[in-house]
């Protein structure tokens, strides 16, 4: 290769001393193609500048290299892109690098030369004229041409998300659209919590993490059965079980952003589909206490149900098209967009929604396809209780005491303390750690013996009025006296009786 640059070489010169120039230009580019028709390469060059936009194409060469472990040469160039959290190396000037792919090998070349001066321009461009040359064999061509570049571009992407600091995005109020004209504002999402830290039994952690890696790796099964790459997540529990931590631990592991929908701050369906619209792919969309930020509650339920502590329900209203506090969100709009033609937009979406009381979800937004994974999150349990050992004091399973562990496991279900209990007592003793987990032990223990406590005296009075009810019936004259103390006594715990019950009793 080197002989051929050679001689190449010294026909330039001699053309140039005895040919004129447009013989020499017409006999140059006779000789470039046969020397590209001899040739066994083709050669592509890709540029940083195409014209006067930027090439994404270099862009995402560079950082496809950055990510090769088998760089040549002792020169690199170190880079630290704007939010990023990590250096990336890549080639330095007219440095080489070889890549294979599906058994083609390639050679990237990175050419550095300098600009020549230039006239006076709107958009003056760089000194340097930067590009990478690609060289393949003739019979590798169709090869890298069809799926070789598709796959750097989606390699490039990869490590561009994993390099860059996720964002944590919530909707703007009322809709309104910041400087940039979008209606999510964000700031830097620095939550700490990851899967090895979370607190929930291993066995439905694994479970989670299983189906998270099938989901991101699905685009060709969800292609191939004709679904919409998302999927959907229901967090139900009792507060202080870890439904935000794990939130957290899902966009970490997956590398995603987070969307934070408020829905008390959409006021109408067309709004909520503009929202969606203006997510980006590789993100998850949460709704936290679905039943509290409005009322979506179970239809088929009556009475006060999911209204207590929470906002009117606007599903009735604006279904008969009557506007409710200016919000007419409907149900029909909510599940728009987590299962219909809305939801398409973009790809490799995750809705995540998180509630105190499943009971009070109306059917339609738990059934598979909006809600396609209902986690229960619990209260402690005893291999959640080792890992939050683990987390907050340092303790391996093998550093505590055998018969500490089992009144440990005696009393964690009993006990029903949530996670987020737990470590408050861990943290307010972590500076002496045998005295922590000794504290943790009588918290819990307190917790039971006070739970069996109120249950003995839910059954004492239960089995208290029983017997005077029936002290009642058996003795009809004085049965008015008892049974208006009874009624009396419940009067006084909130649970009155009914002055025409009495009459009917004895009527």
């Amino acid at each position: 290769m080197a002989s051929m640059m050679g001689v190449w070489a010294f026909c330039q010169s001699i053309l140039h001393i005895v040919f004129p120039p447009d013989f020499r230009f017409a006999f140059l580019k006779f000789l470039h193609r046969l020397f590209h028709w001899f040739s066994a390469y083709c050669y592509y060059d890709i540029t940083e500048i195409d014209g006067v936009n930027t090439n994404e194409l270099y862009n995402a060469v560079q950082l496809y290299l950055s990510a090769s472990a088998s760089i040549s040469g002792t020169r690199l160039s170190l880079t630290r892109g704007l939010n990023s959290s990590s250096i990336t190396f890549g080639l330095s000037n007219n440095d080489r690098l070889v890549d294979s792919y599906k058994g083609a090998a390639v050679e990237w070349e990175h050419i550095v030369t300098q600009r020549q001066s230039q006239s006076f321009s709107w958009r003056p461009l760089p000194e340097e004229r930067r590009g990478f040359t690609l060289r393949v064999k003739k019979k590798d061509k169709q090869v890298i041409l069809d799926s070789y570049l598709d796959f750097v571009m989606e390699k490039a992407n990869e490590i561009r998300r994993k390099n860059q600091d996720r964002l944590l995005y919530t909707n703007s109020r009322g809709g309104s659209l910041d400087s940039r004209g979008h209606p999510w504002e964000s700031v830097p999402f620095k939550h700490p919590s990851t899967f090895e830290t979370l607190a929930i039994d291993p066995v439905k952690k694994a479970e989670i993490m299983a189906d998270l890696v099938d989901f991101a790796n699905g685009e060709s099964f969800y292609g191939r059965t004709g679904r919409a790459w998302k999927r959907g997540y229901l967090l139900f529990g009792p507060p202080g079980t870890g439904k935000s931590s794990m939130i957290a631990a899902m966009a970490n592991f997956l590398g995603y952003d987070i969307y934070d929908l408020e829905l008390t701050e959409v006021n109408t369906n067309s709004e909520l589909r503009k929202l969606l619209m203006k997510t980006s792919s590789k993100s998850i969309i949460v709704i936290e206490d679905i039943d509290c930020s409005i009322n979506l509650a179970n239809r088929n339920t009556t009475g006060g149900g999911a209204k207590s502590g929470c906002q009117r329900n606007n599903y009735d209203a604006a279904s008969n098209g009557i506007e409710d506090d200016g919000n007419s969100i409907t149900l029909s709009g909510l599940l728009n967009f987590t299962d219909g033609l809305w939801s398409c937009c973009g790809s490799e979406k995750i809705f995540l929604f998180t509630t105190n009381h499943i009971e009070k979800l109306d059917p339609a937004l738990l059934r598979s396809g909006r809600m396609d994974m209902h986690i229960h999150m619990s209260y402690c349990s005893f291999p959640a209780l080792k890992i939050l050992l683990k987390n907050y004091l340092g303790f391996q399973e093998d550093e505590l005491q055998k018969d500490l562990l089992v009144e440990l496991e005696g009393v964690i279900d009993e006990a029903e303390m949530t996670p987020a209990d737990i470590s408050e007592v861990l943290i307010k003793k972590r500076r002496d750690k045998n005295n922590a987990v000794r504290e943790l032990l009588v918290e819990l223990k307190n917790r039971v013996r006070r739970k069996r406590g109120k249950s003995r005296e839910r059954n004492g009075d239960v089995i208290e009025d029983e017997e005077q009810e029936k002290r009642a019936l058996d003795s009809p004259k004085d049965g008015c006296d008892q049974l208006q103390e009874t009624c009396n006594k419940k009067n006084e715990g909130g649970n009155g009786c009914d002055d025409d019950d009495n009459d009917d009793k004895y009527d």
